[in-house]
């Protein structure tokens, strides 16, 4: 069964900056969003530089505006280095404002950053607020290390600001897991807003089912976006140098790594027999559905997705410029859904061995905790239907 929402139209911003999470996050919510509602529109507003290698379901598009890459030191410069950074940052503005006045939508969601990079939707949603919009903050379970979050936002009042600006403020989690705003002086009228919606749980696309799949058992390695992720990829390169009889592993190393970096890595890789290595893969559900355990970061969506397909994972988080995988990894530890290394410890090549000789008999997630759900995307779409309800609102066969 699906519902109809005639001619109603979200818009999505996701700033990326560093790594695919936030978009991947605003893809996976819009693509469930139309599944669930015919006739309704999802344009996503993004400064991801691979948007576009990504697919999109019918009646999801997206707009990509200039790419600003965050550093490893967490500054930003412009992708098109020849282009002043403040001209970038003018040209994104002007683009987001001009698509809201266009597409005129009936919700908004802003993904993480409650007035975008550097301040660039706050006129768009003081805009979008006078004629009528609903506004939503989507925010991971965890935003940070407390303190660091703390000295983010209190200089820029940001918490004042979501107050007046916002409708719903959507946690990407459960209650129980982690406050995102944890640290922070919440208001109360923030408070009343927050929606705790669950993790966003993850399935193989229909289309990705008939894709040819490793003919062996094998475990994952995946670095994300792949930005900051040749620490890892390093660790595990050193485990299978070092060690014999390494299990069978494939590693993602992500678009954004490094030229320089992809190159050696996989020159590295190379004489290993059971090492595989791929530098990029859009369709990572599959990929992680097919494998026995996973190796990874601890970004949300990979957490979502090893949750999802209820696989041992064995977790190295890193620890700059943001805590955010540090305090989830921490978390789930505690939780016992996941093992957790840190990257010191994950540099011992005999060490991280044995780690992962032992990860595909690690007990999966949905052993330990039985009342393992994951419901965000189900949640999301009950309360999108009830925001943006019309008398027209109606129940058809998903076949008409």
């Amino acid at each position: 069964m699906t519902r109809r929402l005639d001619h109603a139209r979200i818009l999505m911003y996701s700033h990326d900056t560093f790594g695919l999470g936030h978009l991947r996050r605003c893809r996976t919510i819009a693509h469930s969003l139309v599944e669930e509602f015919r006739g309704l529109n999802v344009l996503i507003i993004s400064g991801a530089p691979i948007a576009g290698a990504f697919d999109y379901r019918a009646r999801v598009d997206f707009l990509k505006i200039p790419s600003v890459i965050k550093r490893r030191n967490g500054e930003y410069t412009s992708l098109a280095q020849h282009v002043d950074l403040a001209d970038t940052m003018e040209m994104r503005r002007r683009m987001i404002f001009n698509a809201a006045q266009t597409f005129q939508p009936d919700m908004m969601i802003v993904d993480k950053e409650p007035l975008g990079l550097d301040g660039e939707v706050e006129d768009t949603l003081a805009y979008l607020k006078t004629i009528g919009t609903t506004l939503v903050l989507g925010l991971r379970e965890v935003m940070d290390a407390p303190d660091l979050l703390r000295r983010e936002w209190t200089p820029k009042g940001m918490l004042s600001k979501v107050a007046a600006l916002y409708d719903d403020i959507w946690v990407y989690g459960p209650p129980d897991f982690y406050n995102p705003l944890v640290g922070l002086d919440v208001p109360a009228s923030v408070s009343a807003k927050l929606d705790f919606v669950g993790f966003l749980q993850r399935a193989v696309p229909e289309a990705d089912l008939a894709r040819p799949k490793p003919d062996s058992e094998y475990i994952l390695v995946t670095t994300g976006g792949g930005g900051d992720g040749a620490d890892l990829v390093q660790a595990v390169i050193g485990a299978y140098e070092a060690v014999p009889g390494m299990p069978r592993a494939v590693v993602v190393l992500g678009p954004y790594m490094p030229m320089e970096q992809r190159k050696a890595l996989m020159a590295r890789a190379a004489p290993i027999e059971t090492l595989s290595v791929v530098e990029f893969e859009p369709h990572m559900e599959a990929l992680i559905a097919g494998s026995a355990a996973v190796v990874a970061m601890g970004g949300y969506n990979t957490y979502c997705e090893i949750l999802s397909f209820d696989k041992p994972a064995l977790i190295v988080p890193r620890l700059q410029p943001r805590q955010e995988q540090l305090v989830r990894a921490l978390r789930a530890r505690e939780l016992g859904l996941i093992g957790m290394m840190l990257p010191d410890e994950a540099a011992d090549p005999v060490r991280m061995a044995a780690a992962l000789k032992a990860l595909p008999g690690r007990t999966p997630p949905s052993k330990v905790r039985q009342d393992l759900r994951l419901e965000g995307l189900s949640r999301i779409n009950e309360i999108v239907g009830a925001r943006l309800a019309r008398p027209v609102l109606s129940i058809v066969q998903s076949a008409t």
